[in-house]
């Protein structure tokens, strides 16, 4: 998949980014708003980039922290990763990913989610 999509990769989680940052349903969790302000978007930016790249195949080797490492004290709910997983697929559906890359991103998403979802972690909202 890396060098089926190659740039649009960074493009794409450009867009991805933007969006979660000022998303709403995730931003009342304030510990998820607070990450989200103690690197830069730039930075954010690099860090997914470099792990979806490598996820898809390219030679890239992640440098920032684990994903259940940089997750664990969040207490992401199940509903805020729904909320995330809108805005990962409204970002898909903007620049037109074509069904099959769609999959394939999908996937190297979802394989996160456990490393990402606190269990008991209640919705923000609640």
């Amino acid at each position: 998949m890396y060098e089926r999509l190659g740039c649009a990769i960074a493009v794409i989680v450009d867009d991805f980014i933007d969006r979660i940052l000022v998303d709403p349903r995730l931003n009342a969790n304030p510990r998820v708003d607070e990450a989200h302000h103690r690197v830069s978007a730039q930075g954010f930016k690099y860090y997914v980039t470099e792990q979806v790249c490598r996820a898809a195949g390219g030679p890239q080797t992640p440098s920032g922290l684990a994903m259940r490492d940089s997750h664990r004290e969040l207490l992401v709910s199940g509903a805020e990763w729904d909320a995330l997983m809108d805005d990962f697929h409204q970002t898909l559906a903007k620049f037109g990913v074509p069904e099959r890359e769609r999959g394939e991103l999908d996937a190297i998403v979802e394989s996160t989610k456990d490393d990402i979802v606190t269990p008991a972690a209640p919705a923000a909202s609640q």
